[in-house]
């Protein structure tokens, strides 16, 4: 029989004074009632009470064992409450993880307001673009762009940030304008490994897609290096909008190959389970796929 009952069904018989009403508070039979104490003391080896015609008598270890039990259910009892408070009013500590650049451009501003709207959540915040492993780390959420590794994560998809192909006006002025996907060829490219397959760039061309071979001096899984090194001249870089907007609004950076359009990548919540999501988390989610709604890169998300 289950332990943490029979023991609510002996302190109530010992608060009640009476079998009867232990009986009628939790819609048992007599006999059941009797048979949760006698449980109780089989399992203990020792006697707990005795019934006489008028009242219940503890033994001195059932006097020991009554004030123990109403303690651990009332601390049950207030774990219980504490938990049902925390789906009714989020509160409490959510870890996540993203990507470095992403996070520091475009997440920052999101969960500051998402703070000011739940001011009971705390956030922790990793910001690595390594994949992280959410149940042995203790992460609740990570968010990813581009690729997914297999996994049973559960994946939502927030938004999206268009590819943008874009390189400094210097490299520009020496090197000469691409016009056409089939002139990155002659042009020294650099590409980043954790969001396309190494040497290959996408563009729709005559309304069908088109995979274009490129190569060049550099190649990284880092959006901030390979932007950084496109500023410099190094290159032509192709990559997200959210890493290459803020230089090309400041005009550090050209877009090219404008008319040819080269998709977006896919921007993902992700978590261990659906079951027994906390009302925070579900909160946080559902808050991020709103704000990413938009392309995000694009007219100034």
């Amino acid at each position: 029989m289950d332990r943490v009952t029979s023991m609510a069904v002996f302190v109530r018989s010992v608060e009640d004074g009476s079998l009867a009403a232990a009986a009628r508070h939790f819609g048992l039979s007599h006999a059941m009632v009797s048979k949760h104490l006698r449980g109780l003391e089989h399992s203990l080896g020792v006697r707990l009470l005795t019934l006489t015609t008028r009242k219940l008598v503890l033994t001195e270890a059932g006097e020991n064992y009554f004030r123990r039990c109403a303690q651990i259910l009332s601390d049950i009892e207030e774990a219980n409450r504490e938990a049902m408070q925390l789906q009714a009013v989020p509160r409490g500590l959510l870890r996540l993880t993203a990507p470095v650049a992403f996070g520091e451009q475009y997440l920052a501003p999101a969960l500051a307001d998402f703070l000011d709207r739940y001011p009971e959540i705390v956030l922790d915040v990793e910001l690595t673009d390594r994949f992280a492993d959410l149940a042995g780390e203790g992460f609740d959420l990570a968010l990813r762009v581009g690729r997914l590794p297999d996994s049973s994560l559960v994946a939502r998809r927030l938004g999206t940030s268009p590819m943008l192909t874009c390189a400094a006006p210097a490299y520009l002025a020496r090197h000469g304008t691409p016009a056409h996907p089939s002139d990155l060829a002659a042009h020294r490219c650099l590409y980043l490994s954790s969001v396309t397959t190494p040497g290959e760039w996408w563009y729709e061309v005559d309304g069908g897609p088109v995979t274009v071979r490129v190569d060049g001096p550099l190649r990284t899984n880092s959006v901030a290096l390979a932007c950084q090194s496109a500023r410099e001249g190094l290159g032509i870089v192709f990559g997200p909008a959210f890493a290459l907007a803020q230089s090309v609004a400041a005009g550090e950076l050209v877009p090219i190959l404008a008319d040819f359009a080269s998709g977006a990548l896919d921007i993902h919540a992700l978590y261990l389970s659906k079951r027994h999501m906390s009302k925070k988390l579900r909160l946080l989610i559902d808050f991020l796929a709103s704000h990413f709604a938009r392309p995000v890169g694009t007219n100034g998300v």
